[in-house]
C-alpha cells in the first residue's frame, strides 16, 4: 500500500501514472495525479510524485523479495566506508 495523503492508499501494483500538478492546479496541498487501474478519474496526492514514485517501488521490490537498493552493505570482498 502507499500513502497518497489526505488519507488515502491505494496498492502499488495499480498505480500506472503519476502526473504532478503545475502551479495553478496545485493549493490547499494538492500536489500529484495519481492515475490507479480501474479508476475513470485520477486521485489527487498531497505528496510529490517522487515521493509516492519511491514508495510504490520500495512496495514492489518487497512484494517481489528483491533487496531495496542501499540496504545490502558493501559488495563481497570490499570493506564498508563507515567502518
Amino acid at each position: 500500500m502507499v500513502a497518497l495523503g489526505y488519507g488515502k492508499f491505494v496498492r502499488a501494483d495499480r498505480v500506472f501514472a503519476l502526473v504532478p500538478l503545475d502551479a495553478e492546479g496545485r493549493g490547499d496541498g494538492r500536489r500529484t495525479y495519481v492515475h490507479v487501474e480501474g479508476l475513470s478519474e485520477p486521485l489527487v496526492a498531497s505528496r510529490s510524485e517522487r515521493a509516492i514514485m519511491a514508495d510504490v517501488e520500495a512496495a514492489l521490490a518487497e512484494a517481489a523479495g528483491v533487496a531495496r537498493r542501499g540496504s545490502r552493505g558493501p559488495a563481497p570482498g570490499q570493506a564498508s566506508l563507515l567502518s
